[in-house]
């Protein structure tokens, strides 16, 4: 029966391969249009309309995503969202909880994928974490999206978090952008997107539940600069917490 499982999990995979692929066909000349309209409007059209992917994706395969605020959340203000990295489908998630306008910052490598790699370029902030000049044009970036009323998303963890731990260690990075243009913080759980596609390949997508918690937002008016390391520890702190909540961690 374990072959027979494994059988129907990879035809599922390339079905729902196929279906990502050809939505993307559908959106793409939608997106590429919408870059005509600038960085701030046409950005913000591009999210949604990866957000209607995302929705139509999501209900052809079976995945139903679903959204728990542990505290309220006004989607009229701005912050630096932050949240755990452990999959690819992590990305789903967070387009589908842009209620408001948004940015992210994206590895670069992603680019190289043909058709995606131009969505992926038109709708995140790119860094490459190897090139001090990028990281400088990236963090420049991220500062403009704030001031113009866009929050913005960081992974802390910079890549896939492969530990048996709930968490790797954070960068400083969103941190000192939080402090040096008072921002706050709102973490964010991605619960259960290493069951719906663990990071060993493609082929071991399954179907089921995609949680998405908003915890408690994290102040930063008054901090400095020497603050970074209190505020990294705070919000590490407040997302391993989350994370043994939501999930099965030995204790720590």
């Amino acid at each position: 029966m374990k072959w027979l499982f494994r059988l129907l999990q990879y035809l599922y995979c390339i079905y729902a391969l196929l279906t990502f692929i050809c939505l993307m066909f559908l959106f793409f000349p939608f997106i590429m249009l919408s870059l005509l309209l600038g960085k701030i409007r046409g950005g913000n059209i591009i999210y949604q309309l990866c957000r209607c992917w995302a929705i139509v994706w999501y209900g052809l395969v079976g995945i139903r995503h679903q959204e728990i605020y542990e505290s309220p959340h006004d989607r009229s203000r701005q912050y630096i969202f932050v949240a755990n990295h452990i999959s690819y489908m992590d990305i789903p998630p967070i387009v589908l909880i842009a209620h408001q306008p948004v940015r992210i910052l994206g590895k670069h490598e992603m680019v190289k994928i043909p058709v995606f790699g131009s969505i992926y370029r038109a709708a995140v902030i790119l860094v490459d974490r190897r090139n001090a000049a990028t990281r400088s044009r990236s963090v420049r970036a991220l500062k403009s999206a704030l001031k113009h009323h866009i929050s913005i998303f960081i992974f802390p963890e910079g890549t896939f978090n492969e530990t048996r731990h709930p968490l790797k260690h954070f960068y400083d990075g969103a941190f000192r952008i939080a402090i040096e243009t008072e921002t706050p913080i709102k973490p964010i759980l991605l619960v259960d997107t290493l069951e719906r596609l663990h990071y060993k390949g493609l082929f071991e997508l399954t179907p089921g539940i995609n949680r998405v918690v908003y915890l408690e937002e994290v102040p930063v008016k008054g901090l400095t600069l020497q603050d970074i390391p209190y505020l990294r520890n705070q919000v590490y702190d407040i997302m391993d917490s989350g994370l043994r909540r939501y999930r099965n961690y030995p204790t720590a």
